[in-house]
């Protein structure tokens, strides 16, 4: 049976060239920096490239990989994603889950009502706000532990506790 999950998980995004060797300037979106570690395998457009070097500035990774050489090489890499093989992907602590984990899954009330499916992660400081599309719209459900009751990864299902006035809270925005 064939796994839902992607074949590539993006770790970052190519934001340009850095000097003229052919080093690209990253942002960094995963949890694990480490990846970046030289001598680390990434793909980029599914094409398998290894880190040769890494310098960190500003909170971006400066790395060169060995599939490019020059400036003109680096600069054609622009807005493209850095990514790992779903096979790299670390075990998280149990109750944690990768992003790419929960978009797609439908979302249930513990009442039994269907309310849409996940279809993006609003990241911030506090906690992530799940993005659900509803029958009626868009639902923002806020991913903390009083609000999420089970995650079940095999059936792409999430059961939620909405607090009182959370899902009309949504449907007023809505209007």
């Amino acid at each position: 049976m064939k796994s839902s999950e992607p074949d590539y998980i993006v770790i970052g995004r190519i934001m340009g060239a850095s000097g003229n060797a052919g080093q690209i300037r990253v942002d960094i979106t995963t949890d694990f920096p480490q990846r970046y570690a030289e001598g680390s395998s990434v793909f980029v457009n599914k094409r398998p490239a290894v880190i040769e070097s890494v310098e960190w500035h500003k909170g971006k990774a400066i790395i060169k990989l060995d599939i490019i050489n020059d400036m003109r090489e680096s600069r054609k890499l622009q807005g493209q994603f850095l990514e790992i093989h779903r096979t790299q992907v670390r075990p998280l602590p149990e109750g944690q889950f990768y992003h790419f984990q929960l978009v797609g899954m439908k979302v249930w009330t513990t009442g039994d009502e269907l309310l849409g499916e996940i279809t993006d992660i609003l990241t911030s400081a506090g906690n992530d706000t799940y993005v659900i599309k509803g029958r009626d719209g868009d639902i923002l459900i806020p991913a903390a532990e009083d609000i999420i009751k089970s995650v079940n990864l095999k059936n792409k299902k999430l059961v939620i506790e909405p607090i009182k006035g959370l899902l009309e809270l949504n449907k007023k925005a809505a209007r």
